[in-house]
């Protein structure tokens, strides 16, 4: 029995309903990094369910109306009055699925190789207007407006205002830090392109949509979780609010931007995190909904 049906069905339901049902739940916030590996392990079982459907789509079965070359014979598209070419079918079959994987992936080192020039440009800016600061571990910008930023991936750079100096004292100066520090070792700027690009493969899909607006917002949580190991709440509090204007160029992350207020009120009204149990459900989850494709696939296969 042909799986395309299965399949489908079930990228509509998580490239649709999924999202809605994640944006109306209190837990993502209380588990930041749990919520972004939600979002991806959702996306890439879409990628998945899409790629196999399109497989089995063009997979021949008993009838030739099921299946791409039978649908195309039907509809007067093809010549051929005999059965499908084998081998032609059997490198349809491969190449429709092994392009949809491909092509996502292909975005994915293209917003990586974009970002990375990006940031390569704005250091060499850096190298001859900014002055190196040792005791900061951070590059500081003759600039009187606050502002705070990190240049993550090669050569990464954290970018602090003059202004931000003066303003702010030394331990909220120091959780801005911190939050920074945490973009570049976690590496957010990859899961970041890892949704853009899902996102310009499957433009108007919700899924691509959401994910890519919350893992922005997420990484940004996270990001100020580790500052908070650092700093007592109050302190990081009030850096965000004196910088919740600054904004970051282009391929970097800022402690302020349009994120700052819903994040204020997270570190100002703390939650409990999800229990135990709960948070090894979901990562159980997040791990197993990428392999429900293949699942639905094999199933369908032994009927």
């Amino acid at each position: 029995m042909n799986a395309t049906p299965a399949l489908l069905g079930y990228a509509a339901t998580v490239g649709f309903a999924a999202p809605t049902l994640l944006l109306r739940s209190t837990w993502p916030h209380r588990a930041p990094v749990l919520a972004v590996a939600v979002w991806h392990g959702l996306s890439v079982s879409f990628t998945v369910a899409v790629a196999l459907a399109a497989y089995h789509l063009a997979t021949p079965t008993e009838h030739l109306h099921v299946g791409l070359i039978g649908l195309l014979h039907s509809c007067g598209l093809t010549t051929a009055t005999a059965s499908p070419d084998p081998t032609t079918v059997g490198r349809l079959a491969v190449a429709l699925p092994v392009s949809v994987v491909l092509m996502v992936f292909g975005f994915f080192v293209l917003e990586v190789l974009r970002g990375r020039r990006t940031r390569s440009r704005h250091r060499h800016v850096l190298d001859m207007v900014g002055r190196r600061s040792p005791q900061l571990c951070a590059t500081i910008l003759e600039h009187d407006l606050p502002a705070a930023y990190c240049l993550p991936g090669h050569r990464p750079r954290i970018v602090v205002s003059a202004g931000a100096v003066r303003l702010l004292s030394a331990g909220q100066l120091q959780a801005v830090l911190e939050h920074e520090r945490a973009h570049i070792v976690g590496r957010h700027h990859l899961a970041l392109a890892a949704t853009q690009a899902f996102a310009r493969v499957f433009r108007r899909l919700p899924l691509a949509r959401h994910a890519q607006e919350q893992t922005a917002l997420l990484l940004e949580m996270i990001a100020d979780d580790r500052a908070l190991r650092r700093q007592p709440r109050e302190v990081l509090a009030t850096a965000m609010y004196e910088m919740a204007a600054s904004m970051a160029p282009a391929g970097a992350f800022a402690v302020g931007g349009p994120s700052a207020l819903i994040r204020l009120r997270r570190v100002l009204a703390p939650q409990q995190r999800p229990h135990i149990a709960v948070r090894g459900s979901v990562a159980a989850a997040a791990a197993m909904v990428p392999l429900i494709p293949l699942l639905l696939g094999c199933v369908h296969g032994f009927r």
